[in-house]
């Protein structure tokens, strides 16, 4: 059995990826991992509270040793990051917090994934980090009225920037680590 760590999976759009999985496949463990802050409802996921494939682990992303041991217990095959800090006015008001949990709290995942899953030859299996970003780190869209792949990366809040800075050690830890 396939088991997915679903980290903000309290939030609007990890809840609906969470139910989305749930409705879509019959043999997998959903690990929802939350710390629910202001961003996070469990109501989200009322509809599957009594589903045996879901479990709910109260969890801040930036906690090394509490992700160690999720690793540890659930085996995860995929993870998929939805946690963030979000909003760009509260952004604006306390951008520390933004680069603590969207670029640490990153960190520190990729990191507990990283040691997790390295099979000592430099090889990860069929494991998959996924990383979920905003069009935010592109900037403003201006004329076109689309980004595409090739859209530079262009952050004008604390929000965008702490996001962009998040895909980019993603990018890096795939490059250094694979």
């Amino acid at each position: 059995m396939k088991t997915y760590l679903v980290t903000g999976g309290a939030g609007f759009i990890g809840s609906n990826f969470i139910q989305y999985l749930l409705r879509m496949h019959e043999d997998i463990c959903v690990v929802n991992v939350d710390v629910l802050t202001y961003a996070g409802n469990l109501e989200n996921l009322s509809a599957y509270e009594h589903d045996s494939r879901l479990v709910f682990e109260q969890v801040d992303i930036r906690d090394r040793a509490a992700l160690a041991r999720l690793f540890e217990k659930y085996a995860p095959t995929y993870v998929v990051n939805f946690a963030a800090e979000s909003h760009v006015d509260r952004s604006i008001e306390d951008p520390g917090a933004f680069a603590d949990t969207n670029v640490m709290g990153t960190v520190a995942l990729l990191s507990t994934a990283k040691a997790a899953w390295d099979d000592g030859c430099g090889g990860f299996g069929d494991h998959i980090y996924l990383q979920v970003s905003t069009d935010e780190v592109y900037g403003s869209l201006g004329s076109t009225g689309y980004f595409t792949e090739e859209t530079p990366l262009c952050p004008h809040s604390p929000y965008s920037a702490s996001k962009t800075s998040a895909d980019l050690f993603v990018m890096a830890y795939h490059d250094t680590y694979h």
